[in-house]
């Protein structure tokens, strides 16, 4: 029986992923990394939760090194970017720029994938990201999918259910499959609440005014 691995950083797009191929993809493995991250207690606490709600195991990845090696805004005191700054997203991506996080983090999951038979590995790359981080797009699921031929015994396939999908978009998908959104955790800061301000936040919140939902806008911010 096949079975797979999700990258889960408790935010919306890897959980929406995770309630989309949880039975087609028997997830039954969550990876959250901790890289040093301002929001990195914040998105472990998120995943527990996930992971609670879904059944399936939780394991935390620590990689100190490379809060060390960066030196964005994620890890640092520079000012996280706002919303506003969306209207640049060259100079955005710049500020949360992270050294080669996704294909760092897919790399660390096709060994364990390799090392414990696991067929499929989640990823919640998407459309809108992908406009501005390269390693949200197809093309980079692409590579990964080819590097693995060469480099695992088991080659494991990458799947990214949201590669076609824009924020708007998956908040309808969550809310069409009753996806558990109160467990959502995508804000940058180390703030309890959603900060509302941050460039994650910000997208989460206008996908969720786009679908009229009132209720997660007061319950998340």
């Amino acid at each position: 029986m096949s079975k797979g691995i999700i990258l889960l950083s408790g935010g919306l797009d890897s959980l929406v992923s995770l309630g989309l191929t949880i039975k087609d993809y028997c997830i039954a493995l969550a990876l959250t990394f901790d890289y040093g991250q301002k929001s990195a207690k914040y998105e472990i606490d998120a995943s527990k939760e996930i992971c609670n709600y879904y059944n399936i195991c939780h394991e935390v990845i620590k990689l100190d090194w490379l809060k060390n090696i960066t030196h964005c805004a994620l890890v640092s005191d520079k000012k996280l970017p706002s919303g506003g700054e969306l209207n640049n997203p060259k100079q955005s991506a710049i500020n949360v720029w992270v050294p080669n996080r996704n294909g760092l983090f897919l790399n660390i999951a096709g060994c364990i994938a390799d090392a414990n038979d696991y067929d499929y590995i989640v990823i919640g790359a998407n459309k809108e990201e992908g406009q501005t981080f390269p390693d949200n797009t197809q093309q980079f699921i692409d590579r990964i999918n080819s590097e693995f031929e060469f480099s695992t015994r088991k080659k494991p396939k990458v799947i990214a259910p949201l590669i076609n999908y824009n924020k708007n978009d998956i908040v309808k998908l969550a809310l069409g499959h009753k996806i558990p959104l109160e467990y959502v955790r995508s804000c940058y800061d180390a703030s309890e609440k959603h900060c509302g301000k941050c460039e994650s936040c910000t997208r989460l919140k206008n996908a969720l005014i786009q679908n009229y939902d009132n209720y997660y806008i007061k319950e998340l911010f």
